[in-house]
């Protein structure tokens, strides 16, 4: 298999790797029914990218098998982030095998995260939709998935594109996450019922940005959030379904 590294990972403070240890924990409790889970947002830079990579480190270091498959094929920013380096100087990804210019184990990458694997973009491409409505979008999913405990997708923004809902008919439950004040409540709803459409589930939000103040005061500990970093897990409105 393909190896990578992850040279550069934001360290998180306590209450950071808090609120992240508190939201995959809340993943793990969702049952086998979840396993294909994809992590989207209303607008961009929304930190969905930096919530999908957190996922990814700190699951595998509760002992899962988890995959992170780039599925941002216009925008995606993991690579740069990041700091991925690839021990191969071909960097092989979904774009392609989409395109059927390769096989799975062409694009799977093992990387320094014990039990951590990732599916990097490959090339960015405009014609994204007609890739992702490709059967083999699920074929690779279903491939991978008896071989891990989780696979995350990291999907572009719900409110920009379509991308993400033809991802989402793909998966079993979704994140969403959101911008505190910033991104209005109705916004969040609507994408939570066109998420729910597809016949994917939406299982929570998680919300960036919160003052310290804000997090630190009675009333908002009082509805159910998380404190954390800049990110912060709560239940959307109604529960999960079923």
């Amino acid at each position: 298999m393909k190896t990578l590294s992850i040279r550069k990972f934001p360290e998180l403070g306590y209450a950071g790797t808090e609120a992240i240890n508190t939201l995959c924990t809340n993943l793990t409790f969702t049952g086998a029914k979840y396993k294909k889970i994809m992590v989207t947002s209303v607008m961009s830079s929304e930190g969905k990218t930096f919530l999908s990579m957190q996922i990814l480190r700190t699951l595998s270091e509760l002992g899962k098998r988890v995959v992170l498959v780039d599925a941002d094929l216009r925008r995606s920013t993991i690579d740069a982030t990041f700091r991925l380096q690839y021990q191969d100087k071909e960097k092989l990804g979904i774009s392609h095998y989409l395109a059927k210019k390769c096989e799975l184990e062409d694009v799977v990458y093992t990387t320094d995260l014990r039990r951590a694997f990732y599916v990097p973009v490959g090339y960015a491409v405009n014609n994204s939709l007609a890739l992702l409505n490709s059967p083999r979008f699920s074929m690779l999913l279903d491939q991978i998935s008896p071989n891990v405990d989780y696979i995350i997708v990291d999907a572009p923004p719900v409110g920009m594109i379509v991308d993400a809902l033809e991802i989402a008919k793909s998966c079993d439950g979704a994140l969403l996450a959101a911008t505190y004040n910033v991104v209005r409540r109705k916004d969040l709803l609507d994408a939570r019922h066109q998420i729910e459409k597809t016949g994917c589930d939406v299982l929570g939000v998680a919300i960036n940005n919160v003052p310290l103040k804000v997090y630190n005061s009675k009333n908002y500990q009082g509805r159910g959030y998380y404190k954390g970093y800049y990110s912060q897990y709560v239940k959307s409105e109604g529960g999960n379904k079923g």
